[in-house]
């Protein structure tokens, strides 16, 4: 009777550690708040580590720092130091911030890592940040606001020129589902080590365009965010390769292959949504690699786009590349020139490391005689940016 007895109070015991280990998983976090944002944009972020030596928070809204690469000198997001209170919390106040979205993660004890009482996660290429919002300005652009919103789904079609089906994410304005209505269409393209995933998440595009639209300063219109990389058929994760690492380098990465087969993807959205297909009603753009994209599809397929956009654009000819699409490059661009377009908006950040690349394509433009416009930003290679870019850029559009 005695061993029965135990055995129960073992048992018991064993329900208990259970049901309050269940309870603390699920409000174990809710006494931890990281980050509060508070009323005078002022941020404070707390991290339990009672056994740590040293807990630092890194993320953009902190002074940036300079890191040399083999691709140039970047600006870095800086660091700052947590206290430690007698109980084992960190904590970080930071200074009244701009209104922006921001990212961030902590280094405890030299180990990078995220935000276990931040729930609001973004991968960007193979990282992962925490991020939030300070509202009052720009930031209020990219949150979910009480108005009409699209839709975002993702489609898979197929692409002839690479031989394989490929997935693609496509925004329509709110309203869409519900009327007979033909759209114009802006194609946004990715950076390097980027997806079909990158301006939806990264980008906020549903967020931004939801809010202009109801503001009456965009156009409805619909957004096609394409996968840049041909070698993948989906972002890593969604394909039958499964749940692999995600890479910067792929094969076929700028050397003409993309531009070469975009008709692909134009070719399926005119097929299967309602679209204004003709040249008014065309828009391309894209950040750093998806910029080289834009700049390229846009001379190769003359008479397709109206309206070019080039966020940091990474104009970096290689030489070696061999493809007919980089062919004749300045008789093309005079012919694009003679064709005749409603808008070819160019936009850099004065840090940038392609700063000095994007000088050198502005006089290009201006020894032919091209007519752009041109928007110079503080920051540098930053989605902080291209949010703004995209913002400045969906306004201009098929007015």
């Amino acid at each position: 009777m005695m061993k029965r007895r135990l055995q129960f109070i073992v048992f018991l015991v064993m329900i208990i550690g259970i049901k309050n280990y269940a309870q603390q998983a699920l409000w174990g976090a809710a006494n931890i708040v990281s980050p509060e944002v508070h009323d005078d944009q002022t941020v404070t972020f707390r991290f339990a580590a009672p056994g740590a030596d040293t807990v630092l928070i890194t993320g953009d809204f902190l002074p940036t720092e300079k890191m040399n690469t083999q691709w140039g000198e970047f600006d870095v997001p800086g660091k700052a130091l947590l206290k430690k209170d007698e109980k084992g919390l960190w904590t970080f106040k930071s200074a009244a911030l701009q209104s922006d979205l921001f990212s961030y993660s902590f280094i405890v004890d030299g180990l990078t890592c995220t935000d276990p009482n931040n729930v609001y996660k973004i991968r960007d290429v193979a990282s992962v940040f925490d991020v939030f919002i300070v509202g009052g300005g720009k930031g209020d652009l990219y949150s979910v606001q009480d108005v009409p919103h699209g839709s975002v789904t993702r489609r898979w079609y197929n692409s002839p020129g690479n031989n394989m089906e490929r997935r693609i994410t496509i925004y329509t304005p709110p309203g869409y589902e519900n009327n007979d209505e033909q759209y114009p269409v802006l194609y946004l393209l990715h950076g390097m080590g980027g997806d079909e995933e990158a301006w939806i998440a990264l980008g906020r595009t549903a967020q931004i365009l939801d809010n202009l639209i109801a503001q009456g300063k965009a156009k409805p219109m619909i957004v096609v965010m394409p996968n840049g990389n041909v070698a993948q058929q989906a972002a890593p994760g969604e394909s039958s390769k499964g749940l692999y690492k995600p890479s910067m380098q792929l094969p076929n990465t700028m050397d003409g292959k993309y531009e070469e087969t975009f008709v692909d993807v134009i070719k399926f959205i005119e097929s299967n949504y309602r679209v204004k297909a003709n040249k008014a009603n065309r828009a391309v753009a894209g950040l750093s690699m998806g910029g080289y994209h834009s700049l390229h599809i846009s001379r190769y397929y003359p008479n397709t786009f109206d309206y070019i956009g080039l966020f940091s654009a990474a104009i970096l000819p290689d030489q070696k590349v061999q493809s007919k699409v980089y062919e004749n490059f300045d008789e093309t661009l005079k012919a694009q020139r003679d064709n005749g377009y409603a808008l070819y908006w160019i936009g850099m950040g004065k840090t940038d490391f392609l700063f000095k690349a994007g000088v050198d394509y502005r006089k290009t433009l201006d020894g032919i005689g091209m007519p752009y416009t041109y928007v110079e930003t503080e920051g540098g290679h930053t989605w902080t940016n291209w949010r703004v870019y995209l913002t400045q850029f969906a306004q201009l559009l098929f007015k």
